[in-house]
């Protein structure tokens, strides 16, 4: 199984794809999609979803999980983030693949096991998790494969059964 993790955004969007093995979960590649600053709101977005079908086609994740809405500091900044979501899941459903959707207290107290996690402790924890020699750059591609690993661990206790906040 492998899953793409997906971290949404409008002007950074992070991804990583991550692959159980046996008991261990394997870093296959992450990064950044960044939308140019300087070209209008709708092609940003335009931007983002071309850059999110082109992973998608290029690593054939086996399912997709994005972490849900996070309602923070002010209503516009919540509708940026919706709108972001908004082109993740659309450039999901076009290329036909399996959605979850977590949140970002599921997400934290999977990887860190406290849903109230700060940012860097997640980081180190993916890290630590996957192997890697050093904590995943951006922190974006961090949060990222932090959703990808919430998901294996979540299809793993259920026995890769389709989660229920699947839509």
């Amino acid at each position: 199984m492998r899953v793409l993790g997906i971290d949404p955004g409008t002007r950074i969007v992070g991804y990583g794809l991550v692959e159980p093995q046996g008991c261990r979960i394997i870093a296959v590649g992450f990064g950044a999609i960044r939308a140019p600053v300087s070209a209008p709101y709708a092609e940003r977005l335009l931007h983002i979803r071309d850059e999110i079908i082109r992973v998608i086609r290029q690593e054939k994740p086996d399912a997709v999980a994005i972490e849900e809405a996070f309602y923070g500091k002010s209503a516009s900044a919540a509708l940026r983030m919706g709108e972001g979501r908004g082109v993740a899941l659309v450039a999901v459903a076009q290329e036909s693949r399996p959605l979850y959707q977590y949140t970002p207290a599921e997400v934290k107290k999977a990887v860190v096991g406290n849903g109230r996690a700060h940012k860097s402790q997640v980081q180190e924890m993916v890290r630590m998790i996957l192997g890697l020699r050093e904590a995943p750059e951006p922190e974006d591609a961090a949060d990222a494969l932090a959703v990808a690993i919430c998901h294996c661990n979540r299809a793993q206790m259920l026995g890769h059964a389709p989660i229920s906040k699947s839509y």
